[in-house]
């Protein structure tokens, strides 16, 4: 019986996380360099990773890039399988890693390792399939690697960490208070300086994370010839 309460509170985190993805992708979009926008939908995703594992942001990141192909994009499969390789690329591999090691250092290295995946394999994915369904030559696509795409995956894996960072502590308390999520496992308590050091630690991470949103918001402005 407890596995099946366990199950269910699984199956509604999932369908609630992949709904918000889903509204964020529809309303939430940023233009940024020419065709290129940037949406929020990748930080729900992580942080679904983060709270259920992996294995949950990789179902959400399927579930969210099937409904937005079959709804409001108009990339057809290529868009959708963008999308989860995307995503999973971020969201996937830092999850990974945060579930190896769910500390404040293993979650800043998953975040900054899923970013890096995510760079690489972007820019890998629109080398390679760019010039198929957009109908240009591939080396106009090259052309605009440095200049366009790589510049937009950095933006957007900057602002999907830190965002994720940020985020990730108020929504777990969030869903610990209301049932959907256990508390973890072997928290014990802390000594008073070694509490008060962890939060001097995590507060300085908190403005790292704080100026990282700053700055990636001041280059899209740049990059969009506002400022």
């Amino acid at each position: 019986m407890r596995n099946l309460s366990s199950n269910v509170k699984r199956i509604t985190m999932i369908g609630m996380f992949s709904a918000i993805a889903f509204a964020l992708v529809t309303f939430g979009r940023i233009p940024v360099v020419l065709f290129l926008k940037y949406d929020p939908k990748d930080i729900i995703i992580a942080l679904g990773g983060f709270i259920m594992g992996p294995l949950a942001s990789l179902l959400i990141s399927v579930i969210v890039s099937f409904i937005e192909m079959i709804t409001i994009s108009d990339t057809g499969i290529i868009g959708c399988i963008m999308n989860i390789l995307s995503t999973c690329s971020f969201a996937c591999v830092a999850s990974i890693i945060y579930y190896r090691k769910k500390t404040i250092k293993g979650a800043i290295i998953g975040l900054v390792t899923g970013c890096v995946a995510m760079v690489i394999i972007m820019i890998a994915w629109n080398y390679l399939i760019t010039p198929l369904y957009m109908k240009i030559p591939r080396q106009q696509v090259a052309e605009l690697l440095i200049p366009a795409f790589l510049p937009f995956n950095v933006l957007k894996g900057g602002l999907n960490a830190a965002f994720t960072f940020l985020l990730y502590k108020p929504i777990i308390g969030a869903l610990r208070k209301s049932g959907l999520v256990s508390t973890g496992k072997g928290e014990t308590a802390s000594s008073t300086a070694s509490e008060g050091s962890k939060k001097i630690g995590y507060l300085g991470i908190k403005i790292g994370a704080l100026l990282v949103i700053a700055g990636c918001i001041i280059w899209i402005l740049v990059l969009r010839g506002i400022i």
